[in-house]
């Protein structure tokens, strides 16, 4: 081995794959978004930011409960994982985009593309969520007392101008870290999260991308207070600015009120949460 073999091979990187270089690129510092594309689309992470840190939370009320989660729910229950399922939300979305069953593809490979992976989210087959009989990717919409998949019901809930929460037992985003188990719930409409306990990075990439990580005080879960998941809910903030490790109070549709520890544990976890997650938080750092 000398150097002269790695000069001479790395020489015509550039040239030598001609069917590469006759691919028509467009040019310029922006990358050219394209809206028929099912691979690679413009991500709404952004959509409606303003320079400004907003100063207030946005108030959370009448949230109704997308899932009704038990203990253990793991990173792969929650982020779009393995093939597209012929019978699945995002096979009906590129079905309607001209794309034929055997090019579905994975999750894998479309992980760039924000619609599949937001239907693809809480789509396992083994997830439970206590709203429905029996395993699977579906949920109550509440409202209707319909049955239908969980992206479904969310975009049903957003179209109607409604919030929505999750309720979950203990270690709650366990497993891997994936950053579709956050992203996914926030393309679903999800606010808040209430859980017995979290694990630690799934924690964190909540409230990154902006949704509030609740925790039930010792000894009490979403079952101790009787919750069905057919509730809606309303946050109290309190009037101050956020504080680290605060109480927040809940009010249930069932005329519940309890108590629930924000997990906010830091400060810069406080500036990430105010500024909508910690992308709007760099992107206006960037801006200074």
């Amino acid at each position: 081995m000398t150097p002269k073999i790695f000069k001479d091979f790395y020489s015509n990187t550039l040239t030598r794959n001609q069917r590469w270089n006759d691919l028509v690129a467009p040019t310029g510092n922006l990358f050219t978004w394209t809206e028929d594309s099912t691979y690679i689309h413009l991500p709404p992470f952004f959509a409606g930011m303003t320079k400004e840190v907003p100063t207030e939370m946005t108030p959370i009320k009448d949230a109704y409960c997308l899932l009704n989660l038990p203990d253990s729910i793991t990173t792969d229950h929650i982020s779009p994982a393995g093939n597209i399922s012929k019978t699945s939300a995002t096979a009906k979305y590129l079905q309607s985009r001209g794309v034929g069953p055997k090019d579905y593809n994975s999750y894998g490979a479309r992980r760039g593309h924000d619609a599949v992976m937001a239907r693809g989210t809480f789509a396992n087959v083994r997830i439970t969520n206590k709203l429905v009989d029996k395993p699977g990717p579906n949920t109550i919409h509440v409202p209707s007392g319909e049955q239908m998949a969980i992206f479904d019901a969310s975009a049903r809930y957003m179209a109607d101008g409604q919030q929505l929460c999750i309720l979950a037992g203990k270690e709650y985003g366990s497993g891997s870290s994936r950053d579709w188990a956050a992203k996914g719930p926030w393309m679903q409409g999800i606010k808040v999260v209430i859980a017995q306990s979290y694990e630690r990075i799934h924690r964190s990439n909540l409230l990154g991308m902006g949704i509030l990580p609740l925790q039930f005080k010792e000894g009490e879960s979403a079952d101790t207070h009787g919750f069905t998941g057919k509730e809606t809910f309303s946050f109290d903030m309190g009037t101050e600015k956020i504080k680290v490790g605060q109480d927040v109070t809940v009010a249930a549709s069932n005329g519940k009120v309890f108590t629930a520890l924000c997990r906010l544990d830091t400060d810069p976890e406080v500036a990430y949460f105010m500024n909508g997650g910690i992308l709007r938080y760099v992107l206006r750092k960037l801006n200074c």
